[in-house]
């Protein structure tokens, strides 16, 4: 077990546990090969856009080509949207506002915050935002909301009615949803600048079928789609950041978090001797967080290093691990633990938290070494939050979101171009919902012009995200759309 220290780089920190086996994988067996005959295959449907990925990234690619009147498919592998904000359980939202309080993550991610039902969502009044009160600071560190004393819009919502709003908002905008498909392959032709996506192969209980797009957005979160079409992509990592691991969340109810919150924070010494016994006693181990209900509890799951997320013994290996870790921590949590006397499994998360497994090589990057610099980038798409007040807001370029050679195709998600550092915030689901809309304009934009993603014209896909509610600050001083934020500070 290794705990990393936070810094001004490292927001989020978590106790690291290695693989069992320490990093060594069974060689598999030699079982030889099954050559797979030639097929012809049916064409399932025709689009502009093909979003294939329903997560944060890909809900909002879909909802924002439709909404740029593009004809959109979404493809999703299971049977809900939303993603690790949803079937993950990664519901605690990283920070949406600045350290100055001001909301830079907006657009859909705001639309949704602003159709939420009330009680789905948990987090700060908007009178907070930005409030550097020590009491108010301190209360709200303890839910997920305030960091280096400030108070943040970092809410926690409640995962059912993410799936249900997600879902209606696409099909609102007409865009062709198919759930329980897995894209397979990239479907490509060779023209004079090499290899151009014009569709996927997926699986589904039907059996293999096409789809055919002008533009394919690759939402995946492991870069499955441009990886295969030979896009370049990285895949290092930084050892000491909790943004390699992997893990499975799950929640459980029945809990008083007040009262949990109330030991934690009033007898320090006490928390420190049970979370002391807590590995000694279950090994993985993991403390819990607030939910959008004092009565349900939320754990991300020990964060797992050394497998990896393209591996199915790996996943199956963590996906195991996991749920063991569930049974030994409610047993733990249920005789040590003030307010979780009566507490009972509720749910393990359908999909497994993964963080990181490729990113692409785009024309750009979100990097490290511009973090300082604090000015809007020429092709700026979106602007996240810095990891610290010691930084200014980091303005992600387009060219980050396009890869280097391969056309036909734009990225989204936590898989965009960008260095290992950046990538600790990048693959949050608020970075996460403002790439994804800013690649479904894009792809729209290119549909309509018929150009390839990398050849539109930036302000054009620039004023379509403002329109749309985006948060920008164009080098050129268009006209910054105003906040809205009335159902957001609820």
């Amino acid at each position: 077990m290794r705990s990393p220290p936070r810094t001004d780089e490292r927001i989020l920190t978590s106790d690291i546990f290695e693989r069992e086996d320490n990093g060594r994988s069974r060689p598999r067996p030699d079982w030889g090969f099954w050559d797979e005959p030639g097929r012809r295959i049916p064409v399932y449907h025709r689009c502009d856009v093909l979003v294939v990925g329903g997560g944060p990234s890909g809900t909002a690619a879909a909802a924002a080509a439709a909404k740029e009147g593009a004809s959109v498919a979404l493809l999703e592998r299971y049977n809900h949207l939303g993603g690790l904000s949803t079937g993950g359980l990664v519901i605690w939202i990283d920070r949406m506002t600045d350290w100055q309080g001001q909301l830079v993550i907006r657009g859909f991610a705001e639309e949704l915050f602003d159709r939420l039902p009330a009680e789905a969502v948990a987090g700060p009044p908007l009178a907070d935002w930005g409030s550097q009160d020590p009491a108010k600071a301190a209360h709200w560190s303890q839910r997920t909301a305030a960091y280096h004393g400030i108070v943040t819009w970092s809410p926690t919502l409640d995962p059912e009615r993410l799936k249900l709003l997600s879902q209606e908002i696409v099909l609102e905008r007409g865009v062709k949803l198919v759930y329980h498909g897995w894209a397979a392959e990239p479907i490509t032709e060779q023209d004079a600048g090499g290899p151009v996506v014009k569709g996927v192969a997926f699986e589904s209980k039907e059996g293999r079928m096409a789809i055919m797009a002008g533009v394919v957005v690759d939402a995946t979160g492991d870069g499955d789609l441009f990886a295969r079409a030979g896009a370049a992509f990285d895949n290092d990592i930084e050892e000491a950041d909790i943004h390699h691991c992997m893990n499975t969340a799950w929640l459980f109810a029945g809990v008083d978090m007040n009262r949990w919150i109330a030991f934690k924070t009033g007898e320090p010494e006490a928390f420190t001797a049970f979370m002391a016994k807590g590995r000694e006693t279950c090994g993985l181990f993991e403390r819990p967080f607030v939910s959008w209900r004092n009565d349900v509890a939320l754990f991300m799951g020990p964060r797992q290093s050394g497998y990896s997320a393209l591996d199915v013994d790996d996943l199956t290996a963590v996906e195991v691990r996991s749920h063991r870790a569930m049974e030994q921590h409610l047993e733990y949590y249920r005789a040590h633990a003030p307010g979780f006397e009566h507490a009972y499994m509720m749910l393990s998360a359908p999909q497994i938290g993964v963080r990181h497994a490729r990113r692409l090589k785009g024309t750009d990057a979100v990097l490290r070494r511009r973090w300082p610099e604090g000015t809007a980038l020429p092709d700026e798409i979106g602007v996240t939050p810095a990891v610290s007040p010691k930084f200014p807001n980091i303005s992600i370029p387009y060219g980050a979101l396009v890869p280097e050679k391969l056309d036909g195709l734009i990225a989204c998600g936590r898989h965009i171009s960008c260095d290992t550092n950046s990538h600790g915030f990048m693959r949050e689901i608020p970075q996460c919902w403002i790439t994804g809309q800013a690649a479904g304009v894009a792809a729209a934009v290119a549909v309509a012009a018929g150009v390839q993603p990398r050849a539109v014209d930036i302000g054009r896909v620039q004023a379509a995200l403002l329109k749309q509610g985006v948060y920008l600050r164009p080098a050129q001083g268009a006209p910054q759309a105003q906040p809205a934020l009335a159902a957001a500070g609820r």
